[in-house]
């Protein structure tokens, strides 16, 4: 079964997120991929992989996903927060967070999480 993984980044870890993609592209370009909307635009532009774009996280893109992962459709999140900014949409932030804590689904909110989760999975694979 393809993985099918949701990829999110605050603005200040978007950058991030392009380098972990390059980084595990050749595993990422295996995976059903998500995002919300500018994540994904970067990530189809500067990496090349084929994402489908939920809108931008302040305008519903935490909660599209979310509501994905209650349906069963999302394996697990990589979801690169920036702790030291404040978020308008924070309580959408939290509720994604949680949804994945009520439907056991791996959430990786850093860049070594990710790192470790992805490095599982290929080793798997």
């Amino acid at each position: 079964m393809m993985l099918r993984l949701a990829l999110i980044a605050h603005d200040n870890k978007k950058a991030d997120m392009v380098a972990l993609a390059l980084e595990f592209a050749p595993l990422l370009q295996q995976c059903t991929l998500c995002a919300t909307g500018t994540t994904g635009g970067r990530l189809a532009a500067e990496v090349g992989l084929q994402v489908e774009r939920m809108l931008s996280g302040p305008l519903g893109g935490d909660l599209q996903i979310g509501a994905r992962l209650a349906m069963g459709q999302v394996d697990a999140i990589i979801f690169l927060r920036d702790p030291m900014t404040p978020q308008p949409h924070e309580p959408d932030i939290n509720a994604l967070v949680r949804a994945c804590d009520v439907h056991d689904v791996p959430c990786a909110t850093n860049l070594s999480t990710a790192r470790l989760l992805l490095k599982q999975w290929m080793a798997a694979g």
